[in-house]
């Protein structure tokens, strides 16, 4: 069994910074490639946009133009931890953010599994 869980997420005010922090957790091999996608209030699962990801090797494949220059994605991979780093804050940014992770598992196939957190809500006020 494979988890991930977001945290970090809460009220901020315009300009405000905040962390996002997603443990992955259980029979993990490996986690391969991982990323942050974020769904507006209201919005269906299919809207999700991609917000960042990450490769294994912690280069940064991809960073979406809304929120380039303002936040950024690392990973500790000792620690099957991934980031998001989220920088003046505008409420445009909010949305429930949920990690997304492939990840080879002890047990499993010899492929990765894709998998994903139950998200954490980030609400920013003017």
């Amino acid at each position: 069994q494979v988890r991930l869980v977001e945290s970090g997420g809460g009220l901020v005010q315009a300009g405000g910074s905040l962390r996002l922090s997603c443990a992955a957790s259980g029979s993990i091999f490996r986690v391969n490639d991982a990323a942050w996608y974020r769904q507006a209030p209201g919005g269906q699962r299919e809207q999700r946009e991609l917000v960042a990801s990450i490769a294994r090797s912690g280069t940064t494949n991809f960073l979406a133009d809304a929120v380039k220059g303002r936040f950024a994605i690392s990973r500790d991979n000792t620690k099957n931890l991934v980031y998001l780093e989220m920088n003046n804050l505008n409420p445009e940014d909010t949305a429930t953010y949920y990690c997304y992770a492939n990840i080879l598992t002890l047990s499993g196939p010899n492929y990765g599994i894709n998998y994903w957190g139950k998200g954490t809500l980030v609400t920013v006020s003017a």
